[in-house]
């Protein structure tokens, strides 16, 4: 792009405090960062939730910021409703679903609802099955490092094309069911794995000729942020900040950034920086909050 003024992006991939002990930004931090950086979008993908999506709605909207309703959804290897054994690592993949208008907001409540009603397993899942069915209206990005597409790259390799020959089919697999929604998100938040991960997405996306979206993975609004983020996290897993073999978010670059700042983040990939706010643009959510509707009969 010529103008840095031209240097559009929305972040769709983003965490409030209903991503419970994860996320530790407010809705209403989360979108006044949005518009005094300069966006006229936002996206809030909380884990495994649409607890949260209301009051984002109601409060993008008198914000002027377009709400775009998501959800980091949790994806069972298999079949939601085979439990048992395993690790909770092993028990599900992540993946961001955003809702493109009110017929995509359905789906991902009926989703969320079937993912705590018949897929719970250390995490609320859905499978492959409810994606197929409740695909409409709803926008697919691949997933952070802990999707399906990002481990199965770290797993098999990245050099041949027949270590890519799994990373391959599930990417086809999802293309197969969002078509022109389904977009391989690539992150940068400084770390090593997410390097990786890149490098094998950059592959995927080219043999499939497949749109690439860069998201920042935003825990929470400002930079300053970073270690309530860690402290919340060290209580939800029950450990110390000192033990040096706990889960952690590396770094402090899981806020939300500027337009900018995301442009740096990828200098090579600037297209997939700008096809947020593309993707951004395609969604105009309007639910009708106020209204009741009762079943027939009732009333007369």
């Amino acid at each position: 792009m010529s103008a840095e003024s031209d240097r559009r992006f929305v972040h769709l991939h983003c965490h409030s405090h209903y991503s419970l002990l994860d996320g530790a930004g407010s809705i209403d931090k989360l979108i006044g960062r949005a518009k005094e950086r300069g966006m006229n979008g936002l996206a809030l993908t909380d884990h495994g939730n649409l607890h949260g999506a209301f009051e984002f709605y109601r409060k993008a909207k008198d914000a002027e910021i377009n709400p775009i309703i998501g959800y980091e959804a949790y994806i069972a290897p298999g079949s939601r409703f085979q439990k048992g054994g395993g690790r909770m690592r092993d028990s599900a993949y992540h993946l961001t679903l955003l809702a493109k208008n009110r017929t995509g907001f359905k789906n991902l409540v009926k989703m969320a609802s079937s993912a705590y009603l018949e897929g719970f397993y250390f995490k609320p899942r859905i499978d492959k099955d409810l994606l197929e069915a409740h695909s409409e209206g709803i926008v697919c990005l691949s997933g952070c490092v802990s999707g399906e597409l990002s481990r199965t790259l770290m797993k098999g390799g990245m050099t041949s094309d027949e270590e890519l020959k799994d990373s391959l089919e599930i990417a086809r697999w999802f293309h197969s069911v969002f078509g022109d929604r389904y977009f391989i998100e690539i992150q940068n938040n400084g770390i090593e794995i997410q390097r990786l991960a890149l490098e094998g997405s950059l592959r995927v996306a080219e043999k499939l000729s497949l749109p690439l979206v860069a998201t920042s993975d935003a825990h929470y609004a400002d930079r300053e942020d970073a270690e309530a983020q860690d402290i919340m996290l060290c209580i939800n897993t029950g450990k110390f900040r000192t033990d040096s073999t706990r889960m952690r978010m590396d770094g402090n670059e899981y806020f939300v950034r500027t337009p900018d700042e995301m442009y740096e983040a990828f200098p090579d990939h600037a297209d997939a920086v700008a096809r947020s706010q593309e993707i951004a643009d395609t969604v105009d959510i309007d639910l009708e909050i106020g209204n009741r509707y009762f079943p027939s009969g009732m009333g007369e």
